[in-house]
């Protein structure tokens, strides 16, 4: 019996090590979900909405996430230094919970990007032809069109039937050169499509999402089954350290 505890105890200090490793890896990753949340619900809001029907929780989601992520980081390091095998198997429960939420995640957002493109079109759309240059998604319009270079949704027509366009024109914010560019000018049908981009910026950003949602999709299910390193860390642990208990006994 003592022989076989010697033959154990190097195992079990050798999973601790990767588990404490491991756990805080994790917590880490909690970190940055939480500052991503952090940082999307101050800086990104508007965008969000342009691209979501209703005012989405996602920054929520990831604030709460990445919080939860960062109390069971820690409970993961204080369970797998204090060798405690229901702990250990309740860290792994919470593992299995964060790699099934995520999996979910990762399958629902390929699955349905195209429905992210439509609901894009129809709420630039609606953004674009109720466009006044003040409230939070103009803003945002002005933003996207200035950052992409772009104009429109499909193409710098798409202002013509807008609201805005009919006192003020094309937005300044369509413009190629800021300094060359009038009001006069951007009410002007025939001089305008010389001074703004060519582009709509609905392509652009369809694009993106075509070109990288591929990417974000496996770097998701990349960071769901390292979770099940966790998991059979935490699992095995466990069972050594339970079993170990019981030799002594």
């Amino acid at each position: 019996m003592a022989s076989r505890r010697m033959e154990t105890k190097p195992v079990i200090t050798c999973l601790k090590t990767l588990l404490v490793v491991y756990s805080f890896v994790f917590w880490i990753t909690g970190l940055i979900l939480l500052a991503v949340g952090v940082w999307g619900k101050l800086m990104l809001g508007p965008y969000i909405s342009l691209i979501a029907d209703n005012s989405t929780n996602a920054p929520y989601v990831l604030i709460g996430t990445g919080t939860a992520i960062i109390v069971f980081g820690l409970f993961g390091c204080f369970a797998t230094c204090r060798g405690s095998p229901w702990m250990l198997k309740l860290y792994a429960m919470f593992l299995s919970l964060v790699f099934l939420a995520e999996l979910v995640a990762g399958i629902s957002g390929f699955v349905f990007r195209h429905e992210i493109k439509g609901t894009f079109l129809r709420t630039y759309s609606d953004a674009v032809q109720n466009y006044n240059s003040q409230d939070e998604k103009s803003l945002a319009v002005d933003n996207v069109q200035r950052s992409l270079h772009c104009c429109g949704v499909e193409n710098y027509t798409s202002w013509f039937n807008s609201v805005y366009y009919q006192a003020n024109g094309i937005p300044a914010s369509c413009c190629i050169n800021i300094s060359d560019c009038s009001p006069l000018d951007l009410r002007n049908a025939t001089i305008a499509p010389t001074k703004v981009y060519q582009q709509g910026c609905y392509k652009l950003v369809t694009s993106f999402i075509e070109t990288n949602m591929g990417i974000i999709a496996g770097v998701a299910f990349g960071v769901a089954f390292s979770q099940l390193i966790g998991m059979l860390l935490a699992c095995c642990l466990s069972r050594f350290i339970t079993a170990n208990q019981y030799e002594m006994v």
